[in-house]
């Protein structure tokens, strides 16, 4: 297991560029199983979930071709079908979430398909519900092996149907979607997430030959096709990355400018950094963060308390909710920060108040931060990441606290951030990995 060395009170300032986005990239590599044409993806990111994803497409029988960096062509004209029933397959979908979303288009092109339970962040009950009733509502099958643990999924042909998603689960209306592309007739799914990374996926599907419209609601409707062909697709900048590095420049920076990182597609993300009354300046297609000498936290025009929650797209994205939460720790003011997704996404606190942060965790969804103003510093500690958010958070805290901070665990950060150490370093970081 590996870890960071972090020497804090290091002053950051540079420039620095997102990667491609983590979520987009699962997402549109599960795509190129829809056709035997090759499909080419750019910008994706070097990160571990990704590299699994790409690992579990090849243990299939996908021709992978490296182009350059983060520049590959997928081609799905032999798929060993068998392998789907294979431990060793069942073994690797258990280690990453993204492995669920093979489901939509194993289904939809060859008629079958089997999952474990997937892996991913330990952030409380994720459940798959909207996966299995939507695809269900499409036709197909689903069985489920105790002894096992796995799902056996099968479909004699798929038929297009009117849905209403219990939620606005982004992986689940992908799936769905994926799905859908060969059904018989039209689908429609209504309470759609419209995340960018949706909106991507079914861009890159249209330009393989799909039907979809509706893009950018929460109402898309699909009319099938008999085939998809090949096309080639370029993933998005990170937003969540973008979103950190916004934080990071806050608490550390001296001068931090974020190149390239399409604004058009970041939402209320910079919108709510300023809400914490931190200067975020654009410029073209970039963002300037000065140095933050002092913040304060705004309040809402009636002067009532301030709050961040998350909600489906356009609304707040809970993965930035631990960078704004360690951020706060620094601000002039009060604010809660209500997670109301995952239950056991704020229980790295602990670790913060430890740091000498002024935190009250509420209840598991609910913690209320005052800021220190930046008159007093978080102090140097010990702690392991449970999560990637989590984990990019409390980086964040140790670049800032006065001492040296240990951050175990760290695979968890590399699951979503690439070469994080080697690109803030470059900044004026001091992280050494070690194992």
């Amino acid at each position: 297991m590996s870890s960071f060395i972090i020497e804090g009170g290091r002053p950051l300032q540079g420039d620095i560029s997102p990667q491609g986005a983590k979520n987009e990239a699962l997402q549109v590599l599960c795509a190129t199983l829809l056709t035997a044409d090759p499909v080419r993806i750019k910008n994706l990111p070097d990160i571990s979930d990704v590299r699994n994803q790409i690992q579990l497409l090849t243990d299939i029988g996908v021709k992978v071709t490296h182009n350059g960096k983060g520049d590959m062509t997928f081609q799905a004209d032999n798929v060993n079908l068998d392998y789907l029933k294979t431990d060793d397959f069942i073994h690797r979908c258990s280690r990453i979430r993204g492995s669920v979303m093979f489901i939509g288009p194993l289904v939809a092109r060859f008629g079958r398909a089997m999952i474990s339970k997937p892996g991913g962040d330990k952030i409380g009950r994720r459940r798959l519900d909207t996966h299995f009733l939507g695809i269900q509502k499409l036709g197909a099958h689903f069985t489920y092996n105790a002894e096992r643990g796995i799902f056996d999924i099968k479909a004699n042909g798929l038929k297009g149907c009117y849905m209403l998603l219990g939620e606005a689960s982004v992986t689940g209306t992908a799936n769905i979607i994926m799905a859908s592309v060969f059904a018989q007739g039209t689908t429609t799914i209504y309470n759609a997430a419209c995340e960018p990374y949706v909106q991507q996926l079914c861009h890159l599907l249209n330009s393989m030959g799909a039907n979809i419209s509706g893009i950018a609601s929460n109402l898309l409707t699909i009319v099938g096709v008999r085939r998809l062909h090949g096309a080639t697709h370029t993933v998005l900048p990170d937003m969540i990355e973008i979103g950190s590095f916004i934080g990071m420049a806050a608490m550390c920076g001296s001068g931090i400018r974020i190149k390239h990182v399409n604004r058009r597609q970041l939402g209320i993300i910079p919108d709510t950094f300023r809400r914490l009354g931190i200067e975020v300046i654009n410029e073209g297609d970039g963002l300037f963060v000065p140095k933050q000498e002092h913040y304060e936290i705004d309040s809402f025009i009636d002067g009532s308390f301030m709050t961040f929650s998350d909600a489906p797209w356009p609304g707040l994205t809970p993965d930035l909710l631990s960078v704004l939460l360690v951020v706060s720790t620094q601000a002039k003011g009060s604010v809660l920060i209500h997670q109301k997704m995952f239950e056991s996404r704020l229980f790295f606190v602990d670790k913060l108040i430890d740091m000498g942060a002024q935190i009250i965790l509420c209840d598991p969804h609910r913690a209320v931060v005052v800021g220190h103003d930046k008159q007093v510093p978080l102090h140097a500690g010990r702690m392991t990441s449970p999560d990637i958010r989590a984990g990019i958070a409390l980086l964040i805290a140790a670049l800032s606290a006065d001492g040296v901070s240990r951050i175990d665990n760290i695979g968890q950060i590399d699951r979503g951030y690439q070469d994080i150490e080697g690109r803030l370093n470059a900044l004026g970081a001091n992280i050494k990995r070690v194992d």
